[in-house]
C-alpha cells in the first residue's frame, strides 16, 4: 500500500489528478481484513467472538477473490485503462497476491498458535488428526463408513476419466495412488470431492470424547480414511485443496428480453466460472500443484499453501454449536418504541428515528404488518435489495396483496450472491398478485424505501420509511444503520415520484427534499463540499464529517482535497476501502480518515456539512463510490427534525470520532494505526456507549 511521494514539480495542469494522491481500491479493501483479523487477535474480545472474527476475515477474503480480483482479471483481459491510482490491473493483481499471502499467513498463525490452543484450554477442542486417541479414531472410522463413504464418488484420473469440474469453494482431496485396481488400471491420481450435503465440522459424542465440545474437520476425516475408497491400492498421499472462482455475473441487460430468465441461466454456471485462487495443503508435492494449476489455468502466484484446513471459515459452526455465554458478547435487548394505538398514530405524532441494532427493527415490521391489515391502506410500495430467507416482510406483502391492497415491489435481481434468493421471492410475490418491478436497466436499485398510502378522512396521506440498510431482520441485529419513519408531505411526494420513475418510464424528476443517484446525489455532495470550501475562503467556520463504508469517487476526492487546501476541517469515518490519501502537506493535511471495527458491522452512511452554523445532515443508502453515486439508484434523505438530526450527529459522528478503542487511523502511506487512549482521555468505545445509553 505504500504510495510514492508526490513530485509536485511534475504535476500537470490539474495537480489533484496525480495518481500518487490515490490509493488503490482493491488493495485498500484487502487491508480492511487485517483490521477484522486484529479483533480475532485481541485478548479483550470474548474467545468465541474472536473465532467469529477470524472466520469473517476468511469469508471476506473468499469474496474478495470472487468479486474484486475476478473483476480485475476481466479488466485485464479487456485492456481497460487504470483508475485514478494509475495502477494497471496486472500490477494490482500481483500486489494482491503478495498482500493476500501475508493475510493468509496471519490467519493460520492466529488459528494454530492462538485461538485453537485457547479454545482447548476453555474446553472447546478442535482436534487435529494426530490428537485422536484410539476410541475417537474408531468412532470416526465408523462415522466415515456409515455417513461419509456412501455419498462419495472418487474419480481416478486416466484418459477415460479427465479432470472433473470442481465447484467454487468446495472441499476436495487429491489422492496419490500406487498399484492397480480390479480392472488392472494403474493408479496415479484420484480426486475425491466432498458433497455439500456433508457437514464440514463433525462433533464427537461426549461418551466417546469425554467432553461436550470436541470437534473434527471433515477434511481431516477424509484425509485419514481415504484409503478405504481405493481397496487393493496404496495411498501415497492425500492433500486437501479448494479453488475460488470468479463469481461476478455479467449479463448484458441491453441484449436480453427478460432479465430474470437471463440471470437464471447465468446462475446455473456460476460455480464453474474462471478460477482465481488455489488453496492447497502445505505439504503437497510440487508436481501435484503444477497439475492442478494447469487444470485450472492459473499462474504460480495464484497458489496459497495452507497450514491447516483449506476451508478454515467453516469452523464458524463451532460458534453456533457451543452454547457458552461467557465466551460470547453479552446479549442485549434492542430498545422498543413507546406504545401507541397504531404505528400510524406514532408517526403522525412526529418523525421517528431508529438506530439499529440498538433500536429494534420491530417498528418497521409492524408498520408493514399493520398496513397489510388496515382497511384504510390503499397501496404499499417497497424496494427489496436483500431481504433474507423466510423474510417476514415478504410474508406481509403477500398478505397485503391478498387483502386487496395495491402492492408494488422493486426487487433487485442483481444483488450480489442474493440473485437466486431474489428470483425466488419475486416469483412468490408475483404469484400472490404483487406487481414486481426489476428496476432500471443498467442501474442497480440499492435505495431502501417503503411508501404506504392511507386514506384518512377525505385525504390520502403518505407514510414513509427510508433507511441506510436493507429490509433484513437478521442484519438489523448486527449492522449499524439508521431508519426514518415519517409522514412529511414533501418526503412522501419525493418517494412517490421515485417509485413512479422506477416502475414506469417517467422523465427526469425534480425532488423537494431527497437527493437521488444517479441524478442529484453526486452533484448534491459536490455542491455542499464546494459550499464549505467557499465558507473557509471567506474566513467562516467550515467543517465536513461523513461516515460511510467505502470511498473512491475521484471527483468527490478532488473536491475534498480542494476543501482541505482552503482550510475546511474534514473527518471521514470509512469502514472499508478508502482511496483518498490523507495527511499530505498542502493537499490533504486537514483531512483525517478513521475506520471503526467492533462488535457490529458499521453500515450507516451519514453526511454532515457545517454550512456556517446552519448544518445539512443526510442519511443515505449510498457510499461515496463511483458505482453508488453514478451507476445505481440511491437516496440521500435529510433529517429535518432538529432533535433527531442532533441524535444522528451525536450517536453516529461525534461518538465515533471519540472512539479510542476500536478505531484505526489511515496514514498518508496507506497503513492504518490503531487508536489508543491518550493522556487523561478515558477509554471510549462508540458501540459500547450506544449499547449502554440506548439498551441499558
Amino acid at each position: 500500500m505504500n504510495a510514492a511521494a508526490v513530485d509536485t514539480a511534475t504535476l500537470d495542469t490539474d495537480p489533484l489528478r496525480d495518481s500518487n494522491l490515490y490509493f488503490n481500491r482493491e488493495l485498500s479493501q484487502l487491508d480492511f481484513n487485517f483490521r477484522v483479523l486484529a479483533q480475532a487477535q485481541d485478548p479483550q474480545v470474548p474467545l468465541l467472538e474472536r473465532l467469529r472474527y477470524l472466520c469473517i476475515s476468511c469469508t471476506n477474503l473468499d469474496e474478495f477473490f470472487e468479486i474484486r480480483a475476478g473483476t480485475l482479471r476481466h479488466a485485464q483481459d479487456l485492456g481497460l485503462a487504470p483508475g485514478a491510482d494509475g495502477l494497471p490491473p496486472a500490477t494490482v493483481l500481483s500486489r494482491i497476491h503478495d498482500r493476500a499471502a501475508e493475510l493468509v499467513k496471519a490467519q493460520y498463525e492466529c488459528w494454530n498458535e492462538i485461538l485453537r490452543p485457547a479454545l482447548g484450554d476453555a474446553g472447546v477442542r478442535v482436534l487435529s488428526r494426530d490428537a485422536w486417541d484410539e476410541r475417537q479414531t474408531q468412532w470416526l472410522r465408523a462415522y466415515f463408513r456409515d455417513e461419509i463413504m456412501p455419498v462419495l464418488s472418487p474419480l481416478g484420473l486416466d484418459p477415460a476419466h479427465p479432470f472433473p469440474k470442481i465447484l467454487n469453494k468446495s472441499l476436495n482431496i487429491v489422492v496419490v495412488l500406487e498399484g492397480k485396481d480390479a480392472f488392472g488400471r494403474a493408479g496415479h491420481l484420484a480426486i475425491v470431492r466432498a458433497p455439500r450435503s456433508l457437514p464440514r465440522i463433525i462433533q464427537l459424542p461426549e461418551s466417546i470424547s469425554g467432553g461436550p465440545h470436541d470437534f473434527v474437520f471433515l477434511s481431516s476425516v477424509l484425509s485419514v480414511f481415504v484409503d478405504e475408497l481405493f481397496p487393493g491400492m496404496k495411498v501415497k498421499g492425500a492433500y486437501q485443496f479448494r479453488v475460488t472462482r470468479n463469481s461476478e455475473l455479467i449479463v448484458d441487460e441491453d441484449e436480453v428480453e427478460n432479465l430474470a430468465l437471463a440471470l437464471r441461466d447465468e446462475l446455473v454456471g456460476r460455480g464453474y466460472l474462471r478460477a482465481m485462487r488455489l488453496e492447497i495443503a502445505e505439504q503437497c508435492p510440487p508436481p501435484i500443484v503444477r497439475t492442478l494449476l494447469e487444470n485450472f489455468d492459473l499462474p504460480e502466484n495464484a497458489v496459497y499453501r495452507i497450514n491447516g484446513p483449506v476451508n478454515l471459515n467453516r469452523v464458524i459452526q463451532v460458534y453456533d454449536l457451543v452454547q457458552r455465554p461467557e465466551l460470547k458478547f453479552p446479549p442485549f435487548q434492542p430498545r422498543l418504541l413507546r406504545d401507541s394505538e397504531t404505528i400510524f398514530d406514532r408517526i403522525s405524532d412526529g418523525d421517528v428515528l431508529l438506530h439499529h441494532p440498538f433500536d429494534s427493527f420491530a417498528p418497521v415490521l409492524e408498520l408493514i404488518k399493520q398496513a397489510a391489515e388496515d382497511p384504510n391502506v390503499l397501496a404499499i410500495k417497497q424496494t427489496l435489495y436483500r431481504a433474507g430467507k423466510d423474510s417476514p416482510i415478504v410474508e406481509q406483502l403477500v398478505q397485503a396483496a391478498r387483502n386487496g391492497k395495491d402492492v408494488t415491489v422493486v426487487v433487485e435481481l442483481r444483488a450480489r450472491f442474493d440473485e437466486e434468493a431474489n428470483l425466488g421471492l419475486a416469483d412468490r410475490l408475483q404469484d400472490a398478485g404483487v406487481q414486481v418491478v426489476y428496476g432500471v436497466v443498467g442501474y442497480k436499485t440499492h435505495a431502501k424505501m417503503l411508501l404506504i398510502v392511507r386514506r384518512e378522512g377525505r385525504k390520502l396521506r403518505r407514510y414513509v420509511h427510508l433507511g441506510t440498510g436493507n429490509y433484513h431482520s437478521g442484519t438489523a441485529r448486527v449492522y449499524t444503520d439508521f431508519g426514518l419513519l415519517t409522514a412529511d408531505p414533501d418526503i412522501g411526494a419525493d418517494v412517490h415520484q421515485i417509485f413512479q420513475q422506477l416502475s414506469g418510464l417517467a422523465p427526469l424528476i425534480k425532488l423537494k427534499r431527497l437527493l437521488q443517484s444517479p441524478f442529484t446525489l453526486h452533484a448534491g455532495v459536490l455542491k455542499r463540499i464546494d459550499r464549505e470550501t467557499r465558507h473557509a475562503k471567506a474566513g467562516k467556520p467550515a467543517r465536513i464529517i461523513a461516515k460511510m463504508n467505502a470511498l473512491n469517487e475521484p471527483q468527490v476526492i478532488r473536491a475534498l482535497y480542494l476543501a482541505s487546501q482552503a482550510g475546511v476541517q474534514i473527518d471521514l469515518i470509512v469502514r472499508g476501502a478508502c482511496t483518498l490519501r490523507p495527511g499530505l502537506p498542502g493537499i490533504s493535511d486537514n483531512i483525517r480518515v478513521r475506520s471503526i471495527v467492533g462488535r457490529f458491522l458499521e453500515h450507516h452512511r451519514v453526511y454532515w456539512f457545517g454550512n456556517d452554523g446552519d448544518p445539512d445532515l443526510f442519511c443515505s443508502s449510498a457510499d461515496w463510490l463511483e458505482r453508488n453515486l453514478l451507476r445505481r439508484v440511491e437516496t440521500g434523505f435529510p433529517i429535518l427534525v432538529p432533535e433527531l438530526a442532533a441524535r444522528v450527529f451525536d450517536e453516529a459522528l461525534a461518538n465515533y470520532l471519540a472512539d479510542n478503542l476500536n478505531a484505526w487511523e489511515l496514514q498518508s502511506d496507506g497503513g492504518y494505526r490503531r487508536v489508543t487512549p491518550q493522556g487523561d482521555a478515558p477509554p471510549h468505545s462508540a458501540q459500547a456507549s450506544l449499547l449502554a445509553d440506548l439498551c441499558g
